[in-house]
């Protein structure tokens, strides 16, 4: 579906949108994932992105963890600057007047000439040499203008202690075997996170791969308020 839907996940093309004062389909849609991820976290990430996809098919190439830590913060140096343009280029073109989802497409299909083809392979190029230079899922980790959308909704919804989609654990069943660790695609310490029983990672996508292949069955995904994770960390039945 990547030759459909690529410019809706286009930054720039929000970027020329606003120059017109139009909405575009990709603002649409990353206000979409900032809204979903109230309620979902970043299971957009674990399930639907094209992108994601591929990096996980080259982890028959690499499957090296990425390091993550404090270069998860590299993507914000895109994304701040990225929004700060988008709105100062809406400003300044008189503010949004106009919503057209299907902007700059072509019945929707965002791969249809010659330009939009050359995009879309240097998209995938991008994300194929970071899966294959800087570990598993390195485009997620470092670089994704999508991802602070969803990690902001995220911590919103926390805030705001709306029921959601999370991760939670029993470790008095955990053998230690670190299943979960070594097959996270996004390369987080699972294992770590079940003995504190603190499920929660900015970086998690929900993607479910921990649940899966915990032989232990010491994980496990639910729907639930942040409060009712709280009250389990402290020991409280």
């Amino acid at each position: 579906m990547f030759p459909v839907i690529y410019y809706y996940l286009s930054p720039y093309l929000i970027i020329m949108a606003a120059s017109e004062g139009v909405v575009s389909g990709s603002l649409l849609m990353f206000g979409l994932m900032f809204l979903s991820a109230l309620v979902l976290g970043r299971a957009y990430c674990g399930w639907v992105c094209s992108p994601g996809g591929l990096q996980e098919v080259c982890f028959g190439l690499n499957r090296r963890p990425a390091k993550g830590g404090r270069w998860n913060w590299t993507k914000y140096f895109i994304w701040v600057p990225w929004l700060a343009v988008v709105a100062v280029t809406a400003i300044k073109s008189g503010g949004y007047h106009r919503v057209d989802p299907f902007y700059n497409t072509w019945y929707g299909i965002s791969m249809h000439d010659m330009p939009s083809v050359i995009i879309g392979l240097a998209v995938l190029l991008l994300v194929f040499v970071m899966a294959l230079t800087t570990g598993r899922r390195g485009f997620c980790h470092y670089v994704c203008w999508m991802a602070p959308f969803m990690i902001l909704g995220r911590k919103l919804g926390n805030a705001l202690r709306l029921p959601g989609l999370r991760l939670a654990a029993d470790p008095e069943k955990c053998t230690n075997c670190r299943t979960c660790t070594r097959n996270c695609p996004k390369s987080l310490d699972v294992n770590q996170m079940v003995q504190s029983q603190r499920m929660e990672d900015a970086e998690c996508m929900l993607c479910a791969t921990c649940v899966d292949g915990c032989p232990a069955r010491a994980i496990r995904l639910q729907f639930a308020p942040p409060q009712s994770q709280t009250v389990r960390e402290r020991g409280v039945r």
